[in-house]
């Protein structure tokens, strides 16, 4: 103590600091305390109501079931009258926490056959009690009742999984992607060859419909119907749709794109430049400002729609072509200057040579001289 200290201790002699008053312990009990126990809680205000924190204290409703009952619907082979009471008991006690009934449970049972016993019995009850109502269809240990193989073979498979090392976890993640990368692949043959069949029997049919034996086929005459058309564009969307669904994640304006270009695959560069020539001159832009899911559908469906209008003006164009070569050689065929008619003397006579011509004559001047 300094010389200060000293000289105060001198002038005022001793001075006790003030106590600080402290609350006393108070006792607290409530529903969430089990046993009766009271909980000794340092708090300067006496408590007015429950417990602060029984609220969260949840206790789960037991079924109860009398002797008639179990040996009327309960009654198991595999488990006694006093294993099924312990059971119950154990699971009202602390509110169905399996891991702890199976290690205060007397008998040497697993959790998954614990929690079979207890499910099963208490499902045969709810439909003992209530054979004909409706509320009992779509109660959850109706509509989804505990299957306990499922239940541990999904453990092993989980115990399995956490067991496995680094170098496991690549090498089934390489086979998880091959598989993936297989079952994307045969899809896409599936649906080009299901495509393939539809477009060449469409073809079979608008050909064999327009066919006549008189008239030859010009290549105009091959062009595929609107119907054919739509049928390609339906298909190709419906492949690319489906590649799509494979990846299960991706953005809507990636998957826009592709069924765009899907869409137009069949079409040439032309034909793609007018369809997008005709949106801006209707005021649509090529790619929306809002893909949502409605507006991408609508958006493919201008498109194929222009798509299909394109094919039939050019085939209206190729038709009209048609008929106009037609009609111009039906002129060059018609005849410019009228033919002479044979007389029918004419025909009838036959050609006799005449001695008395200047031929004949000639000749017998050329015999005389030689003799």
């Amino acid at each position: 103590m300094d010389s200060h200290g000293r000289r105060v201790i001198i002038v005022l002699g001793h001075v006790n600091a003030p106590e600080n008053d402290k609350p006393p312990l108070v006792g607290q009990s409530g529903p969430s305390v089990e046993g009766g126990v009271q909980v000794q809680v340092l708090n300067g205000v006496p408590p007015t109501e429950d417990y602060s924190f029984a609220k969260y204290n949840k206790s789960v409703d037991i079924t109860k079931y009398t002797d008639e009952e179990y040996e009327k619907y309960l009654a198991n082979p595999k488990w006694t009258k006093e294993e099924t009471d312990q059971l119950f008991e154990l699971c009202e006690r602390f509110n169905l926490r399996f891991i702890v009934i199976a290690d205060r449970f007397p008998s040497s049972r697993t959790v998954e056959e614990l929690k079979d016993r207890y499910y099963s019995v208490s499902r045969a009850i709810l439909i003992a009690r209530n054979p004909s109502s409706g509320d009992v269809a779509v109660h959850p240990l109706v509509k989804e009742p505990y299957n306990v193989s499922h239940e541990m073979e999904r453990k092993r498979a989980m115990s399995l999984v956490l067991s496995q090392t680094r170098q496991q976890e690549r090498r089934d993640e390489e086979v998880l992607a091959e598989a993936k990368r297989i079952a994307e692949l045969r899809l896409m043959t599936k649906v080009a060859e299901e495509a393939e069949l539809v477009v060449t029997s469409n073809v079979g049919e608008g050909i064999t419909e327009r066919a006549d034996p008189g008239k030859t086929v010009s290549p105009s005459n091959m062009q595929l119907p609107p119907t054919v058309v739509l049928s390609t564009i339906t298909t190709d969307n419906a492949s690319t749709v489906a590649s799509l669904r494979m990846l299960h994640v991706y953005l809507r304006t990636y998957a826009l794109e592709q069924m765009v270009q899907s869409a137009s695959s069949s079409a040439g560069l032309r034909t793609i430049n007018r369809v997008d020539q005709t949106l801006q001159e209707l005021g649509v832009s090529l790619k929306p400002r809002v893909p949502t899911k409605a507006v991408c559908a609508e958006h493919l469906e201008l498109r194929n729609e222009i798509l299909t209008l394109l094919n039939l003006q050019k085939q209206l164009q190729n038709k009209e072509a048609e008929g106009s070569s037609f009609r111009d050689g039906s002129h060059c065929e018609t005849p410019g200057t009228p033919k002479r008619s044979h007389r029918g003397g004419d025909q009838d006579r036959t050609f006799v040579p005449d001695n008395t011509s200047s031929g004949g004559e000639r000749i017998g001047k050329r015999d005389q001289k030689r003799k």
